[in-house]
């Protein structure tokens, strides 16, 4: 049993690539001979400056594989078993003899001899570095070298301390790593694989993310603003973290919270601070990439790059004023939405329009709809939001509320880009959900008309994000709105089908066969769409939902193979007494039940309760009577059966115990 241990050293790697590329180099690691040497990956970590990956309890090599190859068979001769045993290294007394369909033929048993880890690890390793995924990448050693994020200046590799030699963008591998730029020494720092971490907190590095992201937590007042994702970005941006706290003239707070808070956080990685009351203090936390500032000289830099940005920002926010947002509606032709699509302008007339019938349909308020509707894209044009573009929608928010506009059309502005992320809430009023839905189905429908439609990770429109933000506004706002009357291609409805699916599986976490049965029925609304998804999961336990189930599946395969694509209702003169007639019976006393609109869980026990007769049905009445009528009587009776439940779901999807999925 071995370890390993290797550091790739770059120079520094965009804070948001780093967890990508290691589990990219997990991946790749894995599915190479490397894997082979099985070992536990102890430690996958990175800084800006390094990738680190640490296996423990390696196998000392590849284990033997036994391979069987087949040769000629007996009646070709001895010649030809001659040659293929010298081919395969072996004698032909050696081979085995095997019959077949064909008759009898030989087979040689081929030991594959398994490498030593040393020269596994160093053959591989530098394929497994080379292949690392990067959404940019660069060839940095001229042509045919092999493209990464950043050049690569030192590489550690290590086998039970021994070093693993290869070569890699013209570095040679050794037993150096580098410390902190700035505070650690500016030798190679010779390591073992014991002594690594250690060697390089000395040096001020950190490699571990979880303790650096301690460290910032332990080092940042509870009084910040909380935010997990400026908390990721710094400890990917740092290797050795140290929170500072700073201030700014308290005459700064007469602009809104949210730009302050903007300019802070997107443009100088700081930590908002909030009073007890949850306003915002006139003081910042940043994190540095030191071991300190005693003399206070990185606090007041910081103090002075943001009393300018601060200065802009109140600039922009005065100055846009003079011009309302009802003054630039015109200014919006002016500004491209897409080349093909045309302006801000064109999608706003458009967004207007689908805005005020969504709100009719949902019974929101249509005056103050159209307004925010109108309003919606006029911050494009402001100093503020040309400035600091993360501010869009929020910006016109804040803009409109300033300028006495009503309170639900600056809300409904403010939110309309809502939901950004699953993680993000959802539009606080009904008329900025419908904005927001209006706004993002526009995109859809004008994108895919003209053929902007995502491929694999090319979504230059974030088109999966508007989707599944419609999505996220409909389930969780439980609005009555037939998504499927404002979908106009199949290719749109097969897309927003899938984020439906994501959404019942990933969200509420629905099986996947429970899935498919609701998306095969008839679609209405989203949220009637969980509500029957709810009831096939609550019923499912049950012991009769399941044998329905697969008698469904059963009917369904019936139906098919008679070719019955559609059937009256079954004639009661021709059913004969007994579980025909029974069947039919049950069926119309459970029809009546779900025809009286209860709930969805009620519904569907009402159906299982039809389990003995079906099972009664299938096991004493042949379907194919030799008789016409009666065998159309009874498709027709099946057809009734299967097509007036299908509406709740198609229940041929549940996967049971005794079958798979129905085909």
């Amino acid at each position: 049993m071995g370890d390993f241990l290797l550091e790739i050293g770059t120079e520094e790697i965009p804070d948001w690539m780093i967890r990508l590329a290691l589990e990219s180099l997990r991946e790749n690691y894995q599915s190479s001979q490397t894997g082979k040497l099985r070992g536990t990956i102890d430690l996958l970590d990175g800084t800006p400056r390094r990738l680190t990956l640490r296996v423990r309890g390696l196998d000392d090599r590849i284990a033997d594989v036994e391979e069987v190859v087949a040769g000629p068979y007996v009646s070709a001769g001895e010649k030809a078993a001659q040659g293929f045993a010298k081919k395969q290294n072996t004698t032909v007394e050696a081979l085995r003899r095997e019959t077949d369909a064909k008759g009898q033929r030989y087979y040689a048993v081929v030991t594959h001899k398994g490498e030593v880890a040393a020269a596994v690890l160093s053959s591989v390793i530098p394929d497994v570095v080379a292949r690392i995924n990067w959404p940019k990448s660069m060839c940095w050693t001229g042509q045919g070298g092999i493209r990464f994020i950043r050049p690569i200046r030192w590489i550690l590799a290590l086998h039970n301390d021994e070093v693993v030699p290869f070569e890699l963008a013209g570095v040679r591998s050794g037993n150096t790593t580098r410390g902190h730029r700035i505070l650690g020494s500016k030798d190679p720092l010779p390591v073992t694989i014991g002594s690594y971490e250690q060697i390089l907190r000395d040096n001020f590095v950190i490699v571990r993310a979880d303790e650096r992201r301690r460290k910032i937590e332990a080092g940042v007042a509870k009084s910040i603003q909380p935010d997990n994702e400026l908390l990721e970005t710094l400890v990917y941006l740092t290797e050795f973290p140290t929170p500072i706290r700073g201030s700014f003239d308290a005459s700064y707070l007469e602009l809104p919270k949210e730009i302050l808070a903007t300019v802070m956080r997107h443009h100088q990685h700081y930590f908002s601070v909030l009073n007890e009351d949850g306003s915002l203090a006139p003081q910042f936390v940043a994190v540095t990439n030191t071991d300190g500032d005693p003399e206070g000289l990185i606090r007041r830099g910081n103090e002075r790059v943001l009393r300018a940005r601060f200065n802009d920002a109140r600039f922009f926010w005065q100055a846009d004023q003079q011009k309302p947002l009802r003054d630039r509606v015109s200014d919006l032709q002016k500004v491209t939405f897409q080349a093909r699509l045309g302006s801000y302008k064109d999608k706003t007339d458009r967004v207007v329009e689908l805005a005020s019938q969504l709100a009719t349909q949902l019974g929101a308020d249509v005056a103050t709809t159209e307004r925010a509707a109108l309003l919606s894209k006029c911050d494009l044009t402001t100093e503020m939001v040309k400035e600091f573009t993360e501010l869009q929608g929020v910006g016109g928010g804040l803009y409109a509320e300033a300028q006495r506009e009503p309170k639900g059309v600056a809300t409904a502005i403010y939110d309309h880009y809502k939901p950004v992320s699953m993680e993000d809430s959802i539009p606080r009023t009904l008329e900025g959900k419908v904005l927001s839905i209006a706004d993002k189905l526009d995109t859809l429908r004008e994108c895919f008309r003209i053929g902007l439609i995502p491929t694999g990770s090319k979504d230059p429109f974030a088109l999966r994000r508007a989707a599944q933000g419609i999505i996220k506004i409909l389930f969780e706002a439980r609005l009555p709105l037939e998504l499927s009357k404002f979908i106009d291609s199949d290719e749109l409805s097969a897309f927003f089908r899938e984020r439906m699916q994501f959404y019942l599986r990933d969200v509420l976490g629905y099986a996947y066969d429970e899935v498919s049965a609701v998306l095969a029925a008839p679609l209405t609304t989203l949220p009637d769409l969980a509500d029957r998804a709810d009831g096939i999961h609550f019923i499912r336990p049950t012991e009769d939902f399941e044998p329905l189930a697969a008698s469904f599946k059963r009917i369904k395969n019936i139906l098919k193979q008679a070719q019955v694509e559609t059937a009256g209702q079954p004639d009661p003169a021709l059913l004969k007494p007994g579980p025909e007639q029974d069947l039919h019976q049950a069926f119309l006393r459970v029809r009546e039940i779900t025809k009286k609109n209860g709930s969805y869980r009620e519904n569907l026990a009402s159906i299982a309760s039809l389990r003995p007769q079906v099972d009664l049905f299938f096991d004493k009445i042949l379907v194919n009577d030799p008789d016409p009528a009666i065998r159309q009587n009874r498709l027709a009776l099946l057809y009734s059966l299967l097509t007036e439940f299908s509406t709740i779901a198609d229940f041929s999807e549940i996967v049971t115990q005794g079958g798979g999925a129905s085909a």
